[in-house]
């Protein structure tokens, strides 16, 4: 990964934060995406920069407004022409039984977790086509691939990034590029606490291994799909849920 140019959004905490670090460190050049500007972001940015001698770039949108994602891939490519690595990992997460659901909360969520990153991928694989390489990796979830009450919207959502990434994998395969996702279980981050001590205890004692995930352990399952060790490997949906049973 060394020098290679490398866009992460959802970058400021969580996994993305953890995917910052674990790119940092390989050596690559990082567009930080977040939502807003912050000074504990900044200072971040910069103490990782310092360690591991490296570019980061941090670029501000909000992923609900599609002028803001356009400028923010504008500014991307106005700095750099080559972008070797794109990770769609911002998301949010909506808890709530189908007929307590409104409307306008499902497409809140879609529109975060889905329409935004297909017009961001949008943007950025035009020039992956250009340049005839690079490798795309979306952030899903184990939620869109097993049901539960409860997750209509994020479940459905995840699922969607699920077929986009198998769809695009066919697509720009001719590009070589290659797409992939990650389907996370729970992780030991602010948003896996959401849930209920008792619905964690519940999925822990359905995961062989009895424990959370590290953001650590998804962030290297993301290193690894971007590397030269994955590059026979597109259209993967790859679960990092400690063998978790529906």
């Amino acid at each position: 990964m060394n020098k290679q140019n490398v866009i992460i959004t959802g970058a400021n905490r969580g996994i993305g934060l953890a995917i910052m670090e674990q790119f940092a460190e390989a050596g690559a050049n990082i567009f930080a995406c977040a939502r807003k500007e912050t000074e504990q972001f900044v200072n971040l940015i910069e103490e990782l920069k310092a360690k591991y001698e490296v570019k980061i770039t941090p670029v501000y949108f909000d992923l609900m407004n599609e002028s803001m994602i356009k400028a923010g891939a504008k500014q991307i490519l106005s700095i750099t022409k080559k972008i070797d690595v794109l990770v769609n990992n911002a998301g949010i997460s909506y808890s709530g039984l189908f007929h307590m659901t409104p409307v306008d909360k499902l497409k809140e969520v879609f529109q975060v977790n889905f329409f935004s990153q297909i017009l961001f991928t949008q943007l950025i694989s035009r020039v992956m086509m250009r340049q005839r390489s690079g490798c795309i990796i979306n952030m899903a979830s184990v939620g869109g691939i097993e049901a539960k009450p409860g997750y209509l919207a994020y479940g459905s959502s995840k699922a969607s990034v699920i077929w986009e990434t198998r769809c695009l994998a066919v697509e720009l395969g001719q590009y070589n590029i290659r797409v992939n996702a990650i389907a996370p279980g729970l992780v030991d981050t602010e948003m896996g606490h959401v849930k209920s001590e008792d619905e964690i205890e519940k999925v822990l004692n359905r995961t062989p291994l009895s424990r959370m995930a590290d953001k650590d352990e998804i962030a290297k399952a993301v290193l690894f799909l971007a590397s030269e060790d994955a590059s026979f490997i597109t259209g993967e949906i790859l679960k990092v849920d400690g063998g978790r049973c529906c």
